[in-house]
């Protein structure tokens, strides 16, 4: 099923039908977009045909200067069975080889008012975040102190009791169960909760709870850059767990790794403090402030001197 058709970029953007109506249906697969500058001049051996075409003032001001035969040969080379939309920036005049080529070949022709570079900035932030690779993870995403948290853990660990904990707090509630991530760009994920479950939070011996209903509008947001996962785990006697900070564990979603920490769950650790200080300590060492690297250095001075001490 196509994630953007031509008549959501209509609706998204108030633009004026022209003509090609039928066409409304076509599915639009990449966010790249093409100003047949070109094309206009006669060269189609690489016309990406599967973009949305965008005609501004330099495209159509050449036009003009073309033969009527000219004219008529470039817009039917222009309108495709698998071009989504051809878009005139300005509220520019529609060229009437262009209707009926479209009407032919069911292209739908579209007109906006702004301006052709602002038009290409606006459809292309539309277009990659509709079409940026998603998948799922089963966990909750938390914003705290400004930093989107994921915790994730196997089911009955706990994960939902810290998330209600950390909303108690006066933190943020993004997503609790089920967690739709998009790459927005190389290595940025936006985390969002399903229509369905928005707000929701599941609270076993409680059922379900609409946080936004109990703590407010506060409590919650609708989307957030994931930054940092915490890993729950039931808490293993025989496990080495990290206690110092020094290694740097990576989990990667799509195709960015993601820093994780990953906290054993046992009786009496407040595991919403622990991932408090977690966001805390994860900002100090994004400012360059790194208090595990600042501990080793200053043991490692210390053995230093006493090694020359005794010598």
């Amino acid at each position: 099923m196509a994630k953007v058709r031509t008549k959501d970029l209509i609706e998204k953007f108030h633009l004026e039908l022209i003509s090609g109506e039928e066409g409304v249906n076509r599915p639009i697969t990449t966010s790249d977009l093409s100003r047949p500058g070109l094309e206009m001049a006669g060269f189609f051996t690489y016309y990406p045909k599967e973009r949305v075409q965008i005609l501004g003032k330099t495209e159509l001001t050449f036009f003009q200067k073309l033969t009527d035969e000219e004219k008529v040969k470039r817009m039917d080379q222009l309108c495709t069975d698998s071009t989504p939309a051809i878009i005139v920036s300005r509220e520019m005049e529609i060229p009437k080889e262009l209707t009926d080529a479209s009407e032919e070949k069911s292209v739908p022709v579209l007109r906006s008012p702004l301006k052709t570079t602002r038009l290409s900035s606006h459809l292309t932030n539309f277009l990659e975040g509709k079409l940026a690779p998603t998948t799922a993870v089963h966990g909750v995403l938390v914003d705290v102190y400004g930093v989107g948290v994921l915790i994730v853990g196997k089911s009955g660990v706990g994960k939902s009791e810290t998330a209600l904990e950390l909303v108690k707090r006066g933190h943020r509630l993004v997503a609790d169960d089920c967690v739709e991530i998009r790459q927005e760009d190389q290595d940025t994920l936006i985390g969002n909760a399903p229509d369905l479950i928005e707000h929701l939070l599941e609270i076993r011996g409680l059922g379900i709870i609409n946080v936004m209903t109990l703590f407010g509008a506060g409590a919650v947001r609708s989307y957030k850059r994931i930054t940092l996962i915490i890993d729950l785990e039931i808490w293993d006697p025989k496990k080495q767990y990290d206690r110092l900070g020094l290694d740097e564990e990576k989990m990667k979603i799509i195709d960015t790794d993601v820093p994780k920490l990953t906290v054993p769950v046992r009786p009496g650790r407040n595991l919403a403090v622990i991932i408090e200080v977690a966001a805390m300590n994860f900002r100090l060492k994004r400012m360059g402030l790194n208090a595990a690297e600042q501990f080793t250095n200053k043991l490692t001075d210390v053995i230093t001197d006493t090694e020359h001490d005794d010598a």
